[in-house]
């Protein structure tokens, strides 16, 4: 709509002050000239020949934020504006004087339509001329959104919240990147995985749009050939994509890296996880069941996702070991399960500390196993204290343990110890360390009080197994 010269009022009925100022509009209106545009009522208010703006349009083109509003046109152009009602500031764009003297001097309006939940977005989506290309799936009238996606086997096994085009378009507001491109090709399907695609499942997950530029990295970093989605999604064994966040962006979007870190409570954490496993199995196929074998499965299969407590570590960052700088944000992925917990509270060496870790990493897989899996050690605050008032380094504690866990082959091989498990006998005469040098991997979280830290087991590593993959998040 082209406005006309003059002066335009947006006005909607469900609102107070609206009411209030219909003195003051009829004297414009009598004097200067009027037009009347009514947001939610094409009757309202009578007497004034309202323009129906009830699909917000003329609203939009405004960026009406608040009714009433008044305008000054001239040319088809906005000159002058004033939101709310104020006699004061009202004369002074009508060029009126004594206007509605009845009225009080000032009165706020109310919030414009075209700000409320889910219709900036279809505005949004209008004005950008931007459609969802995913397929729409139309539901019957009596059918029951959530109880459908879970019959349709999209959810993984909990509610998910229905993907509107509406809010897809509002999830999409959290990247620059086109909506159409192609992140990456997703195994096991081996199918174009797109932006949107990733947006969809970020809805369905529950995550912010301002997560979406995390849960993008995160879905790169498993279609590499080194994490290898399609091995973790196949395996008989435990895991599924563990994710460590790092840099700025933890802060920016809230994500918890203190108490309950690797739990619940704190939005983010809980919904990029969530998303990027949705996406595996909505977009690469990998269900339960299918290609997914797992035997037992585990809670990382569902979301596992935290980023490291970097502020007063006194370590580098899990980022800046893998060669990023400070100022990078990252995702870290790490195929493994839930934490397996060290408890040790009354160490106060970094020796007796760092032997209970190695004790318990000793437990990954299988204590006779060695060599063909990683583990990711997720060191609390107060046994990072420890370490770091002895100087000791990430590299001095993983060397330590390493010196611990390097045992003789004959305490490993098939049947030592009257345990048939084990490595072959081949492997007697051997010193055989139980990570191999790159495998064993630390980053600090947690709460400040509780001497408890908790050792993440990975998958098989190495040609065919799975990698630590890191990321860097485009916004």
């Amino acid at each position: 709509m082209r406005l006309p010269d003059g002066f335009v009022a947006v006005v909607k009925k469900d609102c107070p002050t609206c009411h209030l100022v219909i003195p003051a509009l009829s004297q414009i209106l009598d004097g200067p000239g009027l037009t009347v545009v009514t947001q939610d009522d094409p009757s309202w208010p009578p007497g004034f020949s309202p323009v129906d703006d009830t699909d917000l349009v003329v609203s939009w083109e405004l960026q009406t934020e608040t009714t009433p509003t008044l305008y000054r046109v001239e040319g088809g152009t906005v000159t002058e504006s004033v939101a709310g009602w104020s006699r004061r500031e009202w004369e002074s764009v009508t060029g009126l004087a004594d206007l509605a003297p009845e009225l009080p001097e000032h009165r706020p309006g109310c919030g414009s339509l075209i700000f409320e939940p889910l219709v900036h977005e279809r505005l949004q989506r209008a004005a950008n001329g931007r459609r969802t290309r995913s397929r729409t799936v139309e539901l019957g009238s009596a059918e029951d959104e959530h109880e459908a996606m879970a019959a349709r086997g999209w959810t993984d096994g909990l509610p998910v919240v229905p993907p509107t085009p509406e809010r897809v378009e509002r999830m999409l507001t959290g990247t620059t990147r086109d909506p159409g491109e192609v992140v990456c090709v997703l195994a096991p399907d081996l199918v174009p995985c797109t932006v949107e695609k990733v947006a969809i499942n970020a809805v369905m997950a529950g995550c912010l749009p301002e997560f979406l530029p995390v849960v993008l990295a995160s879905v790169e970093a498993v279609a590499t050939d080194r994490f290898n989605i399609h091995g973790v999604s196949a395996t008989t064994f435990f895991v599924g994509p563990v994710i460590v966040v790092n840099g700025p962006i933890r802060e920016r979007i809230g994500m918890n890296s203190g108490m309950n870190a690797l739990g619940p409570g704190n939005r983010a954490n809980s919904t990029i996880g969530r998303a990027l496993n949705l996406v595996v199995r909505n977009v690469g196929g990998a269900k339960p069941g299918g290609v997914d074998r797992a035997t037992l499965g585990s809670p990382a299969k569902i979301g596992l996702c935290f980023p490291e407590a970097e502020e007063g570590s006194p370590w580098e960052s899990l980022s800046t070991e893998q060669g990023f700088g400070p100022e990078a944000s990252t995702v870290s992925l790490f195929a493994g399960h839930g934490p397996h917990e060290i408890v040790d509270q009354i160490s106060r060496t970094p020796e007796s500390l760092a032997r209970s870790f190695a004790e318990q990493l000793r437990t990954v897989w299988h204590p006779k196993l060695a060599m063909r899996f990683d583990a990711l050690v997720v060191v609390s605050p107060e046994h990072a204290r420890t370490f770091a008032e002895a100087g000791w380094s990430k590299a001095r504690l993983r060397a330590e343990i390493q010196d611990v866990l390097t045992r003789p082959g004959t305490e490993l091989i098939r049947d030592a110890g009257g345990i048939a498990e084990g490595l072959p006998p081949s492997f007697a005469e051997a010193i055989i360390p139980k990570f191999r040098e790159d495998g064993l991997w630390f980053v600090r979280a947690g709460g400040t009080a509780g001497m408890f830290s908790g050792v993440i087991g990975g998958w098989s590593s190495g040609p065919g197994g799975s990698e630590l993959t890191t990321v860097e998040i485009r916004p």
